[in-house]
């Protein structure tokens, strides 16, 4: 590990990252890579989490295809200092914004997405011009070993490398000094990584999800409401069968309208998934157990209304609904991370507003409603990483939007230029010119003084204009 670190630190300090030409050739090798082991990428998936292949190419290739292309697209605009305006004051100059590389960065991948979270934040930090190290989780052996395999075939392998291993891999990383640490995880290992980072005044940005939650407003055209299920289900269950950051953790919904909402989600669920083969399996044994003992929880079984089924041999879950679980119970303190649904009730859906509030700051909201006021309500009166209405997860795809969390969430946004900007410094350069400079002995004029100015800068603006005019030796 030290002669790998190492040697791409050396390699970063030749400036080789610097020319637009490398990191151009970077991003299209990557492109390539995506393109040439599909199918290999496809496998470990499969492997490791039983995706199937359609959900494989949506989530992790197709939106990696479609994010690199958009940097390559965008690369020599995001490269080009930016001009800003200078005041009066400062005449003659000018000024520019210079985005530069960091340095030396150290990417975290998330087991749930291996391949999409380990090369999505890659993207940003080769645009960037940086040098990389990755460490993909263990907990994905096969996409581990896969990228561990891959990147150094396609990619500048000075530069950017795959560091594989468990916790200690992890912690010897962590022991070193980075000029940026970019984390996808649970917040017990970010508050990890922040404090290793702290030993060097490293700048982090975490990401690490939360209770996102659905608002389901009482939609009045019944077109509506189908559209609105399918979506909360496709935002809950689609994506690694539950366990997304940016899922759906559960839904608020009015009182009077929680039978009909349960009862299109029951139908809607036995639409999509009549034999449950094409959604993905639980991770681990470990986080099976976890989510098996959130609704053994005998007030917690007690309010399940659909589903509940479990096989530990192949580690699924049955997409399970529950109706106004206790509050106090832990499916409804912490993130669920799974194809568990509670539905709470509030007596009005504006009351949502103060539920949502009053808990940790989510990732993503979700809101279902024609209702303009409402959404205004919500604009202004919550705070999340993201906020979207009448649809679930849409805005992770698109690159003009910045993506990351608040507060518990994370912090720090990438995706698209948020991802160039993250992983680079904006540096200010002033270029002043010589010109009209203009030194005095003594005050060579007992009229209109400007003694500020000239203490400052020199300069007697009048007496220069009389004297070029031939009206003042």
């Amino acid at each position: 590990m030290e002669g790998e670190l190492k040697e791409v630190r050396e390699a970063y300090e030749s400036g080789k990252t610097r020319s637009l030409s490398w990191r151009l050739s970077q991003l299209k090798a990557l492109l390539r890579l995506l393109y040439d082991k599909e199918d290999d990428i496809f496998k470990a998936l499969e492997q490791d989490l039983g995706k199937h292949r359609a959900e494989a190419y949506r989530d992790e290739v197709g939106l990696l295809i479609k994010s690199v292309n958009y940097a390559i697209g965008n690369l020599r605009k995001w490269m080009t200092p930016n001009k800003v305006s200078v005041p009066l004051v400062a005449f003659p100059s000018r000024a520019d914004i210079v985005p530069e590389p960091l340095g030396v960065v150290l990417i975290f991948s998330s087991w749930n997405f291996p391949i999409g979270l380990s090369l999505e934040p890659l993207i940003g930090a080769i645009s960037a011009g940086n040098g990389i190290i990755i460490k993909p989780s263990e907990l994905a052996p096969e996409s581990a070993e896969f990228l561990a395999r891959s990147v150094s075939k396609y990619l500048d392998d000075k530069l950017v490398k795959v560091i594989t291993g468990g916790p200690d891999a992890g912690q010897k990383l962590l022991d070193h000094k980075w000029d940026k640490i970019f984390f996808t995880g649970s917040p017990r290992v970010g508050r990890i990584v922040m404090a290793a980072a702290a030993k060097h005044l490293t700048p982090v940005s975490l990401e690490l999800g939360g209770k996102c939650p659905a608002i389901m407003d009482s939609l009045t055209n019944a077109r509506d409401r189908k559209i609105a299920v399918r979506r909360i289900i496709g935002g809950k269950w689609v994506a690694c069968s539950g366990q997304a950051c940016i899922g759906v953790d559960y839904i608020l919904v009015e009182e009077k309208f929680a039978p009909i909402l349960i009862d299109m989600l029951k139908a809607t669920i036995k639409k999509f998934y009549p034999e449950f083969d094409t959604l993905s399996k639980i991770i681990n044994k470990h986080h099976f157990q976890r989510l098996a003992s959130l609704i053994k929880d005998p007030s917690v079984a007690d309010t399940i209304v659909h589903g509940g089924s479990m096989d530990s041999d192949k580690l699924f879950i049955e997409p399970t609904i529950l109706l106004d679980p206790p509050l106090d119970a832990e499916i409804m303190t912490e993130e669920i991370f799974g194809p568990l649904l509670p539905v709470i009730t509030v007596k009005k859906i504006e009351d949502s507003i103060d539920f949502i509030r009053t808990r940790p700051k989510p990732l993503a909201i979700y809101a279902f409603t024609q209702d303009e006021k409402l959404k205004n309500r919500l604009v202004s009166e919550t705070s999340s990483g993201s906020l979207t209405f009448n649809d679930t997860m849409l805005q992770f795809a698109i690159d003009t939007l910045p993506f990351g969390g608040v507060g518990a969430s994370g912090f720090g946004q990438y995706h698209g230029k948020f991802s160039f900007d993250m992983f680079s410094h904006k540096k200010s350069v002033m270029r002043r010119s010589f010109l009209l400079e203009y030194s005095f002995r003594y005050p060579p004029w007992d009229g209109w003084k400007l003694p500020f100015m000239r203490s400052v800068f020199h300069f007697d603006y009048v007496s220069l204009l009389l004297r070029l005019l031939g009206l003042k030796r």
